[in-house]
């Protein structure tokens, strides 16, 4: 939370543009959010700002912990919660609140199997009355899944490679949150 915190306060003392909230190369961290994010030679309890190296998965607000933590659940990520939060405070587009008795996500197949998170949003969303608020929601949260539930960067869900790729709701191709945030910034 610190992080957002003196990362949003930083764009308006210095009169930043709005669009540093996607794209800023810097942050604030501390040792332990340092660690966490693989940022090398921080040490102490104080939050001091960096800056990201040009290839950095953490620009913007979509790379922050505090973020992808609260668009998440506490035992996974969900692209729905991340992707409405995007579309809420990001787009200004709220979508439709889901109908009522929509059945749960469901982890494992019919054998027991559990099932990597875009394999269950694809069983969810093969529901007709479902599908089409997903189509604008998933595709967004997704491409932020090589995020887990607090913002540290895999590559595997489970023993499956993670798959960020998505077409957003206007046709634009994505795959993951750089590619999120440059269709952001447009």
């Amino acid at each position: 939370r610190r992080e957002t915190e003196l990362f949003f306060d930083s764009i308006v003392r210095e009169n930043r543009s709005a669009l540093d909230l996607l794209r800023a190369d810097y942050t604030f961290v501390n040792e332990r959010l340092a660690d966490h994010y693989g940022i090398p030679n921080i040490k102490g309890d104080h939050f001091r700002r960096v800056t990201l190296g040009p290839d950095s998965k953490r620009r913007g607000l979509l790379g922050q912990g505090s973020i992808l933590t609260v668009t998440s659940y506490p035992d996974r990520t969900s692209p729905v919660v991340r992707g409405k939060w995007i579309l809420e405070n990001l787009l200004g587009t709220p979508p439709p609140p889901p109908l009522p008795n929509v059945p749960p996500l469901r982890a494992t197949d019919t054998s027991g199997i559990v099932l990597p998170m875009r394999q269950r949003m694809e069983r969810h969303r093969s529901n007709p009355v479902c599908a089409s608020c997903h189509a604008m929601m998933d595709p967004l949260g997704l491409s932020l899944e090589n995020f887990d539930g607090i913002g540290l960067w895999r590559a595997t869900d489970g023993d499956k490679a993670v798959d960020a790729t998505g077409q957003l709701y206007d046709g634009t191709k994505i795959d993951g949150p750089v590619a999120l945030r440059e269709w952001l910034e447009t």
